[in-house]
């Protein structure tokens, strides 16, 4: 039976984390149909992230694809074009499971995205009613509240070198669960776009690893998909997260791959 210490809303990523097991998340960018998570499902990946930041992804077809994914057990991300608490609360309404805000640069902003996931005492999100991500069960206000807060998750974005020095105020909000290093945009903030091996790049990697091991949190790694030796050294050194592609670059360099197979 189903009490207040039984959750009935899981979430497969944050309990891998949490068990110190790495997640794997493919990035939705092309796809808007439902589709996709029964790929990502089969391909073997823990997580999915809804990139609402460099796409012109509905809002319909991302709650859509996060539904299906929280049915078949790959938890849903969705990365928001930025701090908006209201297009935020819309996006969790819809399904997902957490939020990635790009470019988080101090704690306040990083407060500004746990206040816009979470539901009172922790943050200000209006409680909708039964959702999705509790297959619409009409349960308790305060229940329903609490199902939510403890099974949704909060990313914040390293993509700056402002970012980079709040790294650990960030990593102390209470609320945040993965400090996210953008290394694309990172680099590029740097002055070293696209060296990803490049010295600044690894102690960037080494300061918020750092801070989140103070502070009890997960970091992510992000930008690296080509360059798996890296991922697996960051992952040595105490990453957790991995973002390794999108869905445009997988689908083409299979494309490239299979031409190339008749030349």
């Amino acid at each position: 039976m189903n009490n207040e210490t039984t959750p009935l809303l899981r979430n497969p990523a944050k309990e891998k984390l949490s068990r110190g097991e790495p997640v794997f998340s493919m990035t939705i960018r092309l796809v808007r149909t439902v589709d996709i998570a029964s790929i990502a499902y089969t391909a073997g990946f823990d997580s999915v992230y809804i990139d609402m930041e460099h796409s012109s992804f509905p809002l319909e077809a991302a709650g859509q694809i996060c539904m299906a994914c929280n049915h078949l057990g790959v938890t849903p991300l969705v990365r928001v074009p930025g701090l908006d608490p209201s297009f935020i609360a819309r996006v969790m309404d819809a399904g997902a499971m957490g939020i990635i805000v790009p470019d988080v640069q101090s704690a306040d902003e990083a407060r500004t995205v746990v206040r816009a996931v979470k539901h009172a005492p922790l943050g200000e999100r209006s409680l909708a009613g039964a959702p999705p991500q509790l297959h619409y069960r009409a349960l308790p206000a305060d229940q329903t509240a609490r199902e939510l807060d403890q099974a949704s998750m909060v990313v914040a974005m390293i993509e700056s070198q402002d970012g980079l020095n709040a790294a650990d105020a960030i990593a102390a909000v209470d609320g945040v669960d993965i400090l996210l290093v953008g290394a694309n945009d990172l680099s590029g903030d740097l002055g070293i776009a696209g060296q990803m091996d490049h010295p600044q790049v690894h102690e960037a990697f080494l300061h918020v690893i750092d801070a989140c091991r103070a502070h009890g949190k997960v970091v992510g790694i992000g930008g690296l998909g080509g360059r798996p030796d890296l991922i697996r050294q960051y992952l040595e050194l105490g990453a957790g997260y991995v973002s390794t592609g999108n869905d445009v670059s997988f689908l083409s360099a299979a494309a490239g791959q299979k031409r190339q197979q008749f030349n």
